[in-house]
């Protein structure tokens, strides 16, 4: 979700500002996936490169990350929203795991929507996990190399049981995939939008989504008329 640091500076205000005011754009949107039928979201909120940040910065955005958890449970449980996470959370500090851990268990139940959190997430890093555990298992004889295909991989991915993204929104105008699930990403339509992502409302979703369904989606074979069912903003 990116553009909140610039959306702090036009404003004079310090970076973390923000990241506060991105974090209050959470729930608007996820109320917004609702209304339009979408059944996962996925938000890239902590990269694994996202530590090289001043030390202030990322202490700053861990605290942020336990007030949002704590704060927001209550949301997720009027509307529906189920909480997961992707990425290598075990090395997150122990009071923002331990509060996503929590919020997750308290939401386990619900089912309208799937926030889906990226937490120090990096595809190569997440391709390089699966592919460990594929080697552990070949080397244990629990599974014969011949017999990996695409579905074998993709159920070693942090992803598993969620379907691939249709939509990947990517606002403040970056034209790169910056290391955001780059095995799923394969047929995903892109768009890219200008807005900052604490600017980012209900009306910008719905330019993206109608940007999505204006579209054939093929797949290499014939035409198809798209729906979103998996929105990921990154």
């Amino acid at each position: 979700m990116d553009g909140n640091g610039r959306w702090a500076r036009e404003r004079g205000w310090p970076r973390l500002k923000g990241h506060e005011q991105g974090a209050r754009n959470v729930e608007p949107i996820c109320e917004a996936c609702i209304s339009e039928g979408i059944e996962y979201l996925t938000l890239y909120a902590f990269s694994s490169e996202n530590w090289k940040r001043p030390a202030h910065e990322v202490a700053g955005l861990m605290l942020l990350l336990e007030h949002f958890l704590a704060e927001k449970v209550a949301m997720m449980n009027r509307n529906g929203v189920r909480l997961r996470t992707i990425g290598r959370t075990a090395d997150l500090p122990a009071p923002a795991r331990s509060r996503l851990e929590k919020a997750i268990a308290d939401t386990a139940a619900n089912q309208r929507l799937t926030l889906t959190l990226a937490l120090n997430y990096g595809g190569r890093e997440e391709i390089t996990d699966a592919v460990r555990t594929l080697a552990r298992d070949v080397r244990d004889g629990r599974l014969d190399p011949e017999s990996v295909s695409g579905e074998t991989i993709g159920s070693r991915l942090y992803t598993a049981g969620m379907p691939d993204p249709d939509l990947l929104i990517r606002t403040s105008g970056e034209m790169r995939i910056s290391n955001f699930l780059l095995w799923q990403l394969s047929y995903t339509e892109l768009h890219v939008t200008r807005t900052l992502w604490p600017d980012f409302g209900a009306a910008d979703l719905s330019a993206a989504i109608a940007d999505y369904r204006s579209r054939d989606r093929r797949f290499g074979g014939a035409e198809d008329h798209p729906t979103v069912s998996h929105a990921t903003v990154s």
